[in-house]
């Protein structure tokens, strides 16, 4: 059996891995400066986000432990169901915790509004958030990204941990997928 070049479903390339480095470490270095000697809990959503929050945690001069949550509202398809499933919970306390929510993309903002909610419901001293990417062509809930990596269009994009049915996270960029592979 011959496996395609994943690269051969992609469109075009949206953001370099340089562009992405570039703006990871910008927005690492003003978080290491805002978050100096507070209690910080780094907070990723599974599974997108683990390429981010890696290169984003290396990139920080201060004490940061990480957490993990798994959370899905869009099963196999390219649209959000909007109902939230934690599939994997936080096995840290947040009370009292200085929390930075580490996302890959900010689409709807429906997971995003959720997530916030449920760790100031839980006691967190503050809860912010870094998005590598924002959306706001698809925003149906508005939600603060303090820390923004870059705005995109609305396009269908994957890379850098994003995926299209669990394919395509390993690029280590930002891609537009081609519509013919997700049906569009």
């Amino acid at each position: 059996m011959q496996v395609a070049d994943i690269r051969d479903d992609i469109d075009y390339e949206l953001i370099s891995h340089e562009e992405l480095m570039k703006r990871i470490r910008e927005v690492a270095k003003q978080v290491s400066e805002d978050y100096k000697n507070r209690n910080t809990l780094l907070v990723a959503v599974l599974k997108g986000a683990v390429n981010t929050l890696a290169i984003f945690s290396q990139e920080l001069s201060i004490q940061a432990p990480m957490d993990f949550m798994s959370l899905s509202s869009y099963g196999s398809g390219t649209k959000t169901s909007g109902q939230i499933t934690v599939r994997e919970d936080l096995s840290t306390d947040v009370r009292g915790r200085d929390v930075l929510i580490v996302e890959d993309i900010v689409d709807s903002g429906r997971t995003l509004a959720w997530l916030v909610n449920e760790l100031k419901s839980r006691g967190a001293a503050s809860v912010k958030v870094f998005a590598l990417l924002s959306k706001p062509a698809r925003r149906e809930v508005e939600v603060t990204i303090d820390y923004s990596g870059f705005e995109i269009p609305d396009a269908f994009v994957v890379g850098f941990g994003m995926d299209y049915d669990e394919r395509y996270r390993n690029l280590d960029s930002i891609a537009v997928l081609k519509p013919s592979v997700y049906g569009a």
